[in-house]
């Protein structure tokens, strides 16, 4: 192999692996020295040079003694021959291996400073434990406990997903990506809006409750731009581009506060709030609602009150306006008909059970009945026992 034909064989490699001059030499100059080693009669230790312009090379050997210094320099630079001949070989046996080193080290490095961003890919393979997503010349896993529960993953549909982790492996890096993170919220709005990315506007908080629904808090660093507004965007093509992404997961934009009653109020949207009353260390609120937006207020299974609460940090429990009301007389007792026995319940009041979203009875005593339950032991319906 003449030089020339060494210089054009790297150039060539370089651009089909996507590797630079640079790496590849350095993968050669390691495997000339690897494939000298193995003729009869090497040195102990060898150092071989390359010269970029002219790929001219030169094999400086060393032997080394008992206290292991390199000793008697001097040049062993096989013959011109011999020496095409093991570039040869050193080409067939040794670079393809070392190149794929080389490859496998720098997509690791090129994603490993990457997690906590977004890639978008395709769906190559899916099955019941995970599904892969070809990122180009890598594939990035979606593991199953990753995934939007009901959300269909076609064969070659184009996904995003948030990098949670990058693995070193044998084969190359494992890129684990996420399709449930809040992060993934975070940054399909940081790609949709400007304002977000120019950091003037800023998302404060996220709670998401995957495939169903998604709250943000957001605040502008410029009184003159409305983040809301900003995420929104003109007729609300911002925001629907991240609820298509999201396959049509509900999101609510809203406005961040300082005064932690007005952001609980808020953070209730789409329920109307009547009041907030916020515990003296501002860990606890009672929230107050019509009766007719109290479901709304809790939301299905409980969803609109446990992210509200995540969004704010505050634990909330929702009552209506007819159960404050009440709560002044809220003795519950035995009807007439049982007035001889004891009574069943001692003074307490009703809440919301801010995950399943039902009302309870939590009395004095500390025992907590459900609604069920006080209609069947009072011998009346449920609105009857609670008032």
């Amino acid at each position: 192999m003449s030089n020339m034909d060494m210089s054009e064989a790297l150039r060539m490699l370089a651009a089909d692996r996507g590797l630079t001059i640079d790496a590849l030499l350095q993968v050669l100059v390691e495997a000339l020295a690897t494939a000298y080693k193995k003729r009869p009669g090497a040195a102990d230790e060898v150092i071989v040079g390359v010269n970029p312009d002219n790929m001219d090379i030169t094999f400086t050997a060393y032997d080394v003694d008992d206290d292991g210094n390199w000793i008697n320099e001097r040049d062993d630079t096989p013959k011109r021959e011999e020496l095409g001949r093991i570039a040869a070989v050193t080409f067939r046996q040794v670079m393809g291996q070392r190149i794929r080193e080389v490859e496998r080290e720098r997509k690791f490095e090129e994603y490993a400073n990457r997690e906590g961003d977004i890639v978008s890919g395709t769906v190559q393979k899916t099955d019941t434990r995970y599904t892969l997503l070809d990122l180009g010349r890598v594939e990035a896993l979606l593991p199953q406990a990753e995934q939007v529960l009901g959300e269909t993953r076609e064969p070659n549909a184009r996904l995003k997903a948030y990098i949670v982790e990058v693995r070193r492996t044998p084969k190359g890096p494992q890129i684990v990506v996420s399709r449930t993170h809040p992060g993934l919220i975070m940054r399909l709005f940081e790609m949709e809006v400007p304002e977000i990315a120019d950091r003037i506007v800023e998302i404060k908080s996220c709670a998401r409750e995957p495939g169903q629904r998604t709250k943000i808090a957001v605040w502008s660093n410029d009184k003159a731009i409305d983040p809301v507004g900003a995420c929104v965007g003109a007729r609300g093509g911002r925001v629907r581009m991240v609820v298509n992404e999201l396959r049509g997961e509900k999101v609510d934009i809203i406005p961040f506060s300082e005064d932690k009653r007005d952001f609980i109020a808020k953070a209730m949207s789409p329920a109307k709030v009547s009041e907030v009353r916020l515990s003296a260390d501002e860990t606890q609120a009672d929230v107050i609602v019509p009766d007719f937006q109290l479901s709304l207020a809790i939301g299905k299974m409980g969803v609109n009150a446990t992210l509200a609460a995540r969004l704010t940090g505050v634990r909330i429990d929702i009552k209506s306006e007819s159960e404050v009301a009440a709560e002044g007389n809220a003795v519950v007792r035995r009807p007439a008909a049982a007035a001889t026995s004891e009574s069943i319940y001692a003074e307490g009041e009703w809440k919301t059970n801010v995950e399943s979203g039902a009302m309870e009875w939590h009395a004095a005593d500390g025992s907590i009945l459900s609604q069920e339950q006080v209609a069947a032991q009072s011998g009346g319906t449920t609105e009857e026992s609670k008032g």
